[in-house]
């Protein structure tokens, strides 16, 4: 059994932060990936604009929709993905741009763009909130077989479940994001509350450990103090008593001091391997 030459704190700052913006360019590109997933449903408009069918003028603004299109579906479900919706009535001018472009391009340009329609969809499911978007999408799904069967596509029916399901699909996706960015937040905050409790057991600790003894050397210095002119030798005695009072409060406070620390990771190792030989491992 081989070791993992990185420690986990190492290995956990190489995992992607799933609700977290990207920390380097390595983790961009990998939540990015999941984009050319989803850009399958642009295959058909892609394919529809280079096959020559529709003139320069049609092709170009064409182009120039789709990209827009793009753009603003790309803002609104980055933007909103894991969030609670800070503004909705921007998100609900940006998906009526969606939707105003996707029914312009279907009627203009043909059947083969109803896939913008799933972008729509997967907006709604992302963008806003639950009670919206479980009446967004199936308003989605309607609009899109109306524009379809208006542009003569037979097989816009097809589709209407493929909508419907991708747009609840990214509402469960969307509630898995904010879920893990909550529990990470609440896991900081138990972790800062152990640490405060820690500080505080600490400060508790030492309080009982020195306060009697602190308070043992000032009742002692007091009194040596008033023994030095008339009696020399009981004011050495209790300065003596000061002294053994001062070490014993030191051990004591290293000792619990000592129990604080965290074992090195030379003891846990050998800790680990006396386990294992008890366990005949």
């Amino acid at each position: 059994m081989t070791e993992d030459p990185l420690p986990d704190g190492a290995r956990q700052d190489r995992l992607v932060q799933m609700g977290e913006p990207p920390r380097t360019l390595r983790e961009a590109l990998a939540k990015s990936l999941w984009i050319v997933i989803w850009l399958v449903f642009l295959s058909s408009p892609v394919q529809d604009l280079v096959s020559g069918e529709h003139t320069t003028r049609a092709t170009v603004a064409g182009g120039i929709g789709l990209a827009a299109f793009v753009a603003v579906y790309l803002t609104l479900v980055f933007r909103n993905m894991g969030r609670a919706t800070a503004d909705i009535r921007t998100v609900a001018l940006m998906v009526l741009a969606l939707v105003a472009l996707a029914v312009v391009l279907c009627l203009t340009l043909g059947p083969p763009w109803l896939g913008l329609f799933v972008y729509v969809s997967v907006a709604c499911g992302t963008a806003f909130p639950l009670r919206v978007s479980y009446w967004t999408i199936p308003l989605t799904a309607v609009v899109m077989l109306l524009v379809g069967l208006h542009a003569g596509e037979k097989d816009a029916r097809d589709l209407i479940l493929l909508v419907v399901l991708i747009g609840f699909a990214m509402t469960g996706v969307r509630q898995l994001v904010r879920t893990t960015v909550e529990l990470r937040r609440a896991r900081a905050t138990v972790a800062q509350l152990a640490a405060n409790e820690e500080r505080l057991r600490l400060a508790r600790d030492l309080h009982d450990l020195l306060g009697h003894s602190l308070s043992l050397i000032t009742l002692k210095s007091e009194l040596a103090g008033r023994m030095l002119p008339d009696h020399p030798e009981k004011a050495a005695q209790q300065v003596a008593d000061i002294e053994q009072v001062s070490r014993q409060a030191l051990v004591d406070v290293r000792e619990a001091v000592t129990g604080y620390r965290r074992p090195r990771l030379a003891g846990e190792l050998a800790g680990a391997q006396v386990a294992l030989t008890a366990a005949g491992v």
